[in-house]
């Protein structure tokens, strides 16, 4: 069974969404015959590159929100967080920025073999430690931790190898119907959409394992 997901790794209900999929399938009786691929989908791809400011900032600007608020709302999601285990998860505190580049590097790492791997840190570098995974420089940094060659990292991120693939993933989702990530597609059949939580998510795993 394919199940795939597509995500920004600084939406704070993608890494949300993407924890409680793991844990949905760690009780799900066919997991070792689930394939689990993430698809990039930037939430603002009007971002410049190379512009990076707090989330709060940003936040400000974009929903004319004060510094209360922002908390409370920042402050909710983290709290929801390490509710269910992701401890700690950095939100509120956190920067923002275009996330082109991070997502051509998904998908180098992906070609490289290490697909799983360079998702599950980038959500780690970012949320649990508010990283910086926007520039080139960061990227090769994040690439070399879990075995890619920083020359080739830099080299396929100078050139924009991935960049057509990355907006084909978009392009899918968006005519799969999503306005949104986390965006969750099971067998081409079966979509979810939002961070559902882990009960749901092992219920719709269920029926589309009945179905097949």
């Amino acid at each position: 069974m394919k199940v795939e997901m597509w995500a920004d790794v600084i939406c704070p209900w993608c890494g949300l969404g993407d924890h409680r999929l793991k844990a949905a399938l760690e009780r799900f009786e066919h997991a070792g015959e689930v394939e689990v691929i993430h698809r990039s989908y930037q939430l603002d791809p009007s971002a410049p590159a190379g512009v990076v400011r707090p989330v709060r900032e940003m936040l400000a600007a974009k929903m004319g929100l004060g510094q209360a608020q922002i908390t409370a709302m920042t402050g909710s999601v983290e709290k929801l967080a390490h509710s269910e285990g992701l401890d700690p998860y950095i939100v509120g505190d956190n920067q923002v920025g275009s996330t082109a580049a991070t997502h051509e590097f998904l998908a180098h790492a992906t070609a490289q073999g290490l697909h799983t791997e360079a998702w599950e840190l980038a959500f780690r570098a970012y949320f649990g430690a508010a990283r910086s995974v926007f520039t080139v420089d960061d990227l090769v940094t994040l690439g070399e931790e879990i075995g890619l060659d920083a020359a080739a990292t830099r080299q396929a991120l100078t050139e924009h190898r991935y960049q057509r693939q990355v907006a084909d993933e978009a392009g899918r989702a968006q005519r799969l119907g999503a306005t949104g990530v986390p965006f969750v597609v099971i067998d081409d059949r079966f979509g979810v959409t939002g961070a559902q939580e882990t009960g749901t998510m092992l219920a719709v795993l269920r029926q589309a394992w009945e179905a097949a």
